[in-house]
C-alpha cells in the first residue's frame, strides 16, 4: 500500500449515534483542535472561525484549550456540507437552528403521542373494569314474574 502520509497516523472516529441519541460517548469533549480539524476535513483556523460565529461551541480545559466532542465533529462534517452545498456561514447557522428545532418539535411529538397512547390505554382498562359480562351477569327476578318469558 503505499501511504501518501507515511507517518500519520489516522484515528477512525467512534461509530455516530442515533439520531436523538445523547449517549456520554458522543459528548465527552476528547480531541485537541487539530485532530477535531482533521476528522472534519478543514484547517483548525476554521474552526476558530467557526467558533466565533457560533457555529460550534467546543468545550475548554482549565488552561483554556478547545476540546471537541464526537457530537461536534459531526455538527462540523454537517457545518462543511452545507458550505459545500453553496450555503454561506449565516445561512448555515440558520439551517442549524431550524434542524434543531425540527428535531425538538419531533421529541415534542412524541412525548404528547406517547402520553396520549397511556391516556387512551387508562380509559380502556376502566371500561373494561366496569363492564360486565351478559353471561356472568345475576338476574333477579321479581317474586310473581315470569324472568322475561312471555307465555
Amino acid at each position: 500500500m503505499n501511504d501518501p502520509q507515511p507517518n500519520v497516523i489516522r484515528l477512525a472516529p467512534p461509530a455516530a449515534p442515533s439520531i436523538g441519541s445523547h449517549s456520554e460517548s458522543s459528548t465527552r469533549a476528547v480531541y485537541v483542535i487539530s485532530v477535531a480539524a482533521e476528522l472534519a476535513g478543514v484547517h483548525p483556523q476554521t474552526l476558530r472561525v467557526y467558533e466565533r460565529r457560533g457555529l460550534v461551541d467546543p468545550s475548554r480545559t482549565g488552561g483554556g484549550n478547545r476540546r471537541y466532542s464526537q457530537r461536534d465533529i459531526e455538527q462540523l462534517q454537517r457545518i462543511g456540507d452545507l458550505t459545500a452545498a453553496g450555503l454561506n456561514l449565516e445561512g448555515v447557522r440558520r439551517v442549524l437552528e431550524l434542524e434543531a428545532d425540527v428535531a425538538r418539535l419531533q421529541a415534542e411529538v412524541e412525548r404528547i403521542r406517547t402520553e396520549a397512547q397511556d391516556a387512551l390505554e387508562r380509559t380502556h382498562r376502566h371500561y373494561r373494569r366496569d363492564l360486565v359480562p351478559v353471561r356472568s351477569s345475576v338476574i333477579v327476578a321479581r317474586p310473581g314474574s315470569t324472568g322475561g318469558r312471555r307465555r
